[in-house]
């Protein structure tokens, strides 16, 4: 279902999922690369405000290859009222429950265990403020420093015409934030997260689209570098443990999550970052 957006909003829309079909056609590039013909199932989705009004929808994409054991990329356009105390929560929505999210999510999750899997999302909100967030990190079973180092640097000069201290400050925040404290351990290596982003939304929204190109440049290479390299079994058997951590972050401490959860999202579109496969010792 469509609701009513204004200039800036469809913009952002326009953007994430333009995003999404750039994204989408580099991956089936690989898996044709690969000798796969795997492609993407896409499938839409409508929500319903709790008061019976049209709250928007979104398309959930996934794709089971040869490369990609399992990759979500996602776009959704929401709105509506914040039920409860989850709006106190929110960003401006404490004194006005109302709201308006657009955004990309991608999770892609590797058959090849040298191939580090990874998380981008970003979004663009609107309470009784607005604003983007978001950003994206790697998470290799198998680190290699030659991947960590260009993914890193890849974004830090994505940051550099935005702000001389930005890299740094929302590389700090991907580390605080994708950790996981019962375990003490990180989820990945890293990257850049951030959130809250308003007051010049031109300044802002090229910042977004910035972070969506880095992504676009660099995870595809590194999985190119990575996806033939041969592995054993131990190797197999450390990426499903690892992903048992990517689980438990994501369902116990990620705010997408339970942001899609509290606001009456597709439970497939939510869920879509789970691996296919994982293991608990």
């Amino acid at each position: 279902m469509d609701i009513a957006l204004d200039p800036e909003q469809a913009r952002a829309r326009h953007w994430f999922e333009d995003l999404r079909d750039q994204i989408c056609a580099e991956f089936v590039s690989i898996e044709r690369e690969a000798g796969s013909d795997a492609d993407f199932d896409y499938t839409e989705w409508d929500r319903t405000d709790p008061d019976g009004s049209p709250g928007g929808g979104g398309v959930r994409g996934v794709m089971k290859g040869k490369v990609f054991e399992k990759v979500g990329v996602n776009v959704s356009t929401v709105g509506g009222t914040f039920e409860g105390d989850f709006a106190k929560s929110i960003h401006g929505a404490a004194e006005n429950p109302q709201f308006f999210a657009t955004g990309i999510s991608l999770v892609a999750h590797m058959a090849n265990p040298h191939v580090p899997a990874v998380h981008m999302n970003t979004r663009f909100l609107v309470t009784t403020k607005r604003w983007f967030g978001g950003g994206a990190d790697l998470n290799p079973p198998l680190p290699y420093a030659e991947d960590t180092d260009e993914f890193h640097a890849v974004l830090k000069a994505a940051c550099a015409p935005h702000g001389e201290e930005y890299y740094e400050r929302y590389a700090k925040w991907a580390d605080d934030y994708f950790y996981i404290p019962h375990r003490k351990v990180h989820r990945g290596v890293g990257g850049i997260f951030c959130d809250h982003l308003e007051g010049n939304f031109e300044a802002n929204f090229g910042f977004i689209q910035d972070i969506g190109r880095a992504f676009l440049d660099v995870y595809p290479r590194i999985v190119r570098r990575r996806m033939d390299l041969p592995f054993t079994p131990a190797d197999t058997a450390q990426m499903l443990e690892w992903r048992g951590r990517y689980a438990e972050f994501n369902l116990v401490y990620d705010r997408g999550t339970l942001f899609g959860l509290k606001t009456g999202g597709n439970i497939d579109a939510i869920l879509m970052s789970l691996p296919p496969l994982a293991t608990w010792s």
